[in-house]
């Protein structure tokens, strides 16, 4: 009995360790790699580009599973230990069998995956899809659960504005950046060759304290203006200069880094705005400690904030919804399922029904809701108008 729990420990630990090491080495794959490779007829690439089409989704789903399978090794490894050792030499035991998880189920496949873009991911297309299929169906069933037991305890304030702080921080470990940001369409900036007169009225209309400094457009992100610069130069009673000769360096991140391990970083290096690049190499907009803060604790408002609320009921069966309000989230208050896999915000689910870019006014139905695009600005739709059925 000892030795089948050994061996099934053994399995399912290195099953853990190719999973992770896949998963990373997928995340560290770009799509457009991916897809040159599917057309020289390449199965495994195929696959690899059909699970890169939810990349803001791995690493939730390959987290659930290859916990699962640590879980799995760790089972039957303690059964083992608590069977054969007892007092200090089982506590060492322990010790030694949590080190071996890590370094053999976390630390070395990650480092091992990192090192192998693509060549691990393709070698281990189909066991990842695998991977995503359960974690996925995991995190539904999950979902799931949540959603009954909200309901259950809906009339419990103190309990339910618990419930959902734990599953404010549970969702913060999913998280990745692409969730959480400004996107470069909102984005507030100013030029380098400005003058700094130019960018304090800018800092002053907008309350900002940081802002991203340009170059010949948004790609081109020269670095970040400080507001404390300015007042300093103004302080020292020194004449304008140019926004170039005073800005700071840029941090930039990936949008698929993971929300957690940024804020680390930014507290580590005290950091307080990032730019987000999309797989390409172009700014996707920006985020701030303030904006991963709120994944957790919610929003976080103070006298001089004046934003309007995301979602405003007009009439009896009439909501106005901003576009940047998140697909899901307008899934769970109206109580259909909305497709979220290629669109994160409402704008983006009213482009998917209309195919391009809908003009002001135009309507659309969907599971007998009317989705009317209140707003368009250039190629966004800002504003939506829901009449519910």
């Amino acid at each position: 009995m000892i030795v089948l729990a050994v061996t099934l420990s053994i399995a399912a630990l290195v099953m853990a360790g190719l999973l992770r090491a896949a998963g990373v080495s997928l995340l560290h794959t770009t799509r457009a790699d991916a897809l040159l490779d599917a057309a020289e007829e390449d199965q495994r690439a195929e696959i690899v580009v059909d699970l890169l089409a939810n990349r803001y989704l791995l690493q939730s789903a390959l987290g659930v599973a290859s916990t699962t399978l640590i879980i799995s090794a760790v089972i039957p490894a303690t059964w083992v230990l608590a069977t054969s050792l007892s007092g200090w030499a089982l506590s060492g035991g322990l010790v030694i069998l949590g080190s071996v998880l890590i370094f053999v189920g976390d630390l070395t496949p990650r480092s091992f995956g990192r090192n192998r873009p693509r060549s691990l991911a393709y070698s281990l297309a189909r066991p990842l899809r695998a991977a995503v299929v359960f974690g996925n169906w995991t995190l539904g069933f999950i979902r799931d659960l949540e959603s009954e037991e909200k309901e259950e305890t809906e009339s419990d304030k103190n309990g339910e504005s618990e419930l959902e702080l734990i599953s404010s921080v549970l969702e913060f470990s999913d998280a990745i950046v692409r969730e959480v940001m400004t996107p470069r369409t909102d984005l507030v900036a100013v030029l380098g060759s400005d003058s700094t007169d130019h960018a304090l009225e800018v800092v002053l209309e907008t309350g900002r304290s940081r802002i991203p400094v340009f170059g010949e457009g948004p790609d081109d992100v020269l670095g970040i203006l400080y507001a404390r610069d300015i007042l300093e130069l103004m302080d020292a009673d020194t004449e304008s200069v140019l926004v170039l000769d005073i800005m700071r360096n840029a941090y930039f991140v990936p949008e698929t880094k993971s929300v957690p391990q940024l804020l680390r970083e930014m507290q580590g290096n005290q950091i307080h705005l990032a730019m987000v690049v999309d797989e390409f190499g172009g700014t996707a907009g920006v985020v701030t400690i303030e904006d991963l803060l709120e994944e957790i604790v919610g929003e976080i408002t103070d006298e001089y904030d004046t934003e309007e609320p995301l979602v405003t009921e007009m009439r009896e069966g009439e909501l106005l919804i901003d576009g940047r309000l998140g697909v899901a989230a307008l899934g769970e208050m109206i109580g259909i399922d909305l497709p979220d896999s290629e669109w994160d915000t409402v704008g983006g689910f009213m482009l998917s029904l209309a195919g391009r870019v809908p003009e002001e006014g135009e309507s659309f139905e969907y599971e007998l809701h009317i989705f009317i695009a209140e707003k368009v600005l250039g190629r966004r739709v800002a504003r939506v108008r829901l009449l519910l059925p």
